[in-house]
């Protein structure tokens, strides 16, 4: 994941930090934490019988196929020949074939719940490239002072000791953490797609990804000699119809209902279910560090959304007064 990286239109009155979501909102808030956090369950499986490019294929693929169908039936039109496609290729390589292919990858060499707390670092990458390349969104105290915890928190997740150890666990680790910043690069380009129906965005995205998939399989890897079970197909499926297709649409329902600040939250969430499956059900285990880790990043996280602050800062007001 991983959150989609649209911007919502400035004239959207939603976004505001006092803005409370309701019963619905919660429910469709940790639905969608569930469904990206199994994403990284549904990568873990596939992985086992199915080569990383594939996977990724198959699963920009089937969704874009998906979110055509639905398109369809909601009446929208795909834009014609134009320069816009260029731009969707951009979004897709930035937002889908780069970061999806590096969690792939890690995820040969590290667990699935791992890569999710480290996948979490997303909006710490976003803040600083937001600093570097626009006017409008410069660090402020609480923001550089959250960058600074959640590095924290990566340092003590990875551990001095994965520094010396002679296999590919570093590298996985530093692969999903180049998604993420893949992640918040696509977050700064997808402020150029405002005025535009964000489902036809991420389907135009994920077109153009499959695309670019298509010629890297058959140069890196012979799919054809492939041959995964029903439970990889099935792990396949559920990558790209549910954690993908599925995610989309309620994420742009979520944005339109509650805001893209309460969004935020899906962040401090996928990690949550991600392990929660990774325990449940593959039988995996968190060491100290990545309990520590973990924390620490998350502590950055509320640091850098700012509410918490506020909130504290609202209550000393009121009681003084």
């Amino acid at each position: 994941m991983k959150t989609m990286t649209m911007k919502k239109p400035a004239t959207q009155t939603m976004d505001r930090v006092n803005y409370r979501m309701n019963s619905k909102e919660w429910g469709l808030l940790l639905f969608l934490s569930m469904i990206w956090g199994g994403s990284f369950f549904f990568i873990e499986v596939a992985v086992k019988d199915i080569t990383p490019f594939s996977v990724v294929l198959g699963r920009v693929g089937l969704a874009s196929v998906f979110l055509l169908l639905f398109i369809r039936v909601k009446g929208l039109k795909m834009p014609g020949f134009s320069k816009i496609w260029g731009s969707f290729i951009i979004m897709g390589l930035l937002n889908n074939v780069l970061p999806f292919s590096l969690i792939v990858w890690g995820q040969t060499h590290i667990q699935s719940s791992l890569a999710s707390i480290l996948n979490a670092t997303t909006p710490i990458f976003t803040v600083i490239m937001a600093h570097l390349t626009t006017k409008d969104e410069k660090l402020t105290l609480n923001r550089g002072l959250g960058v600074i915890i959640g590095w924290i928190g990566v340092a003590v997740l990875i551990g001095a000791t994965s520094l010396k150890v002679r296999d590919f666990r570093i590298l996985g680790q530093l692969a999903v953490l180049g998604a993420a910043f893949s992640y918040s690069c696509a977050a700064i380009y997808g402020r150029r797609f405002k005025g535009i129906n964000p489902v036809i965005v991420a389907t135009g995205m994920l077109m153009g990804s499959t695309l670019v998939m298509i010629p890297l399989v058959f140069i890196f890897e012979t799919p054809f000699n492939l041959t995964p079970g029903f439970i990889a197909w099935g792990a396949m499926t559920g990558l790209a119809l549910v954690s993908t297709s599925l995610a989309y649409i309620v994420y742009f329902r979520l944005l339109a209902l509650a805001g893209a600040t309460n969004l935020l939250l899906v962040t401090f969430l996928i990690p949550v279910s991600a392990i929660l499956l990774g325990i449940l059900v593959l039988g995996e285990r968190l060491d100290w560090n990545d309990i520590v880790g973990m924390a620490v990043i998350f502590t950055g996280l509320v640091v850098i959304d700012g509410r918490v602050l506020q909130i504290g800062k609202s209550a000393r007001e009121n009681h003084g007064g």
